[in-house]
């Protein structure tokens, strides 16, 4: 996992001095909103240049809730995005455009842009049905694709099946599809942006649908980020890092299967303990995090 040094200042004035009569919008999450509102900004957008220049297909960050992960995604998005070119505006007095190589790199990038953050479910199946939705939702804002002669027939079927009831094949490589669309329009390889990659892991491994879940998401994953030949650069963002979680998960599971075995209760039970008030737990640690299950 990569880790950054990010300059960060105050957003000034282009005259140089501090406004200190902005608004300091509390919980904001789109980076074009702060701007074009002149909300006060702390200015990370040196985050840009360190990734960048890291040159890794894919970065995950890790990070506690409230740190500002969803806000550094949408101002990655609008500094590559083809959708924001000639937004200079947005960053012009910040620290990113002071580098006239970055300042050329500006809205000349396809971006796919998505969040797994309302993913919550209680079950599988609406699980998949919410990541469905997120990924129609997804092929809606680029049908203009479906019309623009770059799709042969077989093609255009699969951009037509992506919906909340498609089969699971369809879901786990629509962002990869996407990928090879988008670039083949644009002559560009794509950058790929997911923000709470992790939420729906979490429901999966509280609500008892993890392996199920796991599988899905691996195949998503396998197809967008690690045999896409169409990926320029992916970020991905969430509080844990799912492949350790899934080493604890199986250690509270071996530590489960062992009380079971070796009957560690029985010394309980011979004390006259009723075994409906004995309760099994199994601890996994690893750094400062602990996962607990019984």
């Amino acid at each position: 996992m990569q880790f950054f040094y990010i300059e960060t200042r105050i957003s000034k004035w282009q005259e140089g001095y501090v406004d200190m009569a902005r608004t300091v919008g509390i919980g904001r999450l789109d980076f074009e909103k702060i701007r074009t509102e002149n909300t006060f900004y702390i200015d990370k957008t040196d985050f840009i240049r360190a990734w960048w220049e890291t040159k890794d297909d894919v970065t995950l960050i890790t990070r506690p809730r409230r740190f500002g992960k969803t806000l550094n995604l949408s101002m990655l998005e609008k500094f590559f995005s083809v959708q924001y070119a000639n937004r200079h505006d947005l960053f012009q007095g910040l620290t990113i455009w002071d580098n006239e190589q970055f300042q050329n790199l500006q809205g000349t990038y396809p971006v796919i842009n998505l969040s797994f953050a309302t993913v919550k479910e209680k079950n599988y199946e609406m699980t998949v049905s919410r990541i469905n939705q997120i990924l129609t939702n997804l092929y809606s804002a680029n049908k203009f694709l479906m019309e623009s002669g770059i799709l042969d027939e077989k093609e255009k079927n699969f951009f037509a099946s992506v919906d909340v009831n498609m089969n699971e094949t369809t879901a786990t490589m629509a962002i990869h599809q996407l990928s090879i669309y988008l670039s083949r329009y644009y002559e560009k390889k794509v950058i790929i942006l997911l923000d709470e990659y992790d939420t729906p892991m979490q429901e999966a491994y509280v609500n008892g649908y993890w392996d199920e879940l796991v599988s899905f998401t691996r195949s998503m994953f396998n197809a967008a980020f690690k045999t896409n030949s169409c990926l320029e650069r992916a970020l991905l963002s969430g509080i844990t890092r799912i492949s350790r979680e899934s080493t604890l998960s199986d250690t509270v599971n071996e530590a489960l299967k062992q009380i079971q075995k070796m009957k560690y209760e029985t010394i309980l039970v011979e004390k006259g303990v009723p075994k409906e008030k004995i309760h099994r737990y199994g601890f996994a640690f690893c750094g400062k995090r602990v996962l607990i299950g019984c």
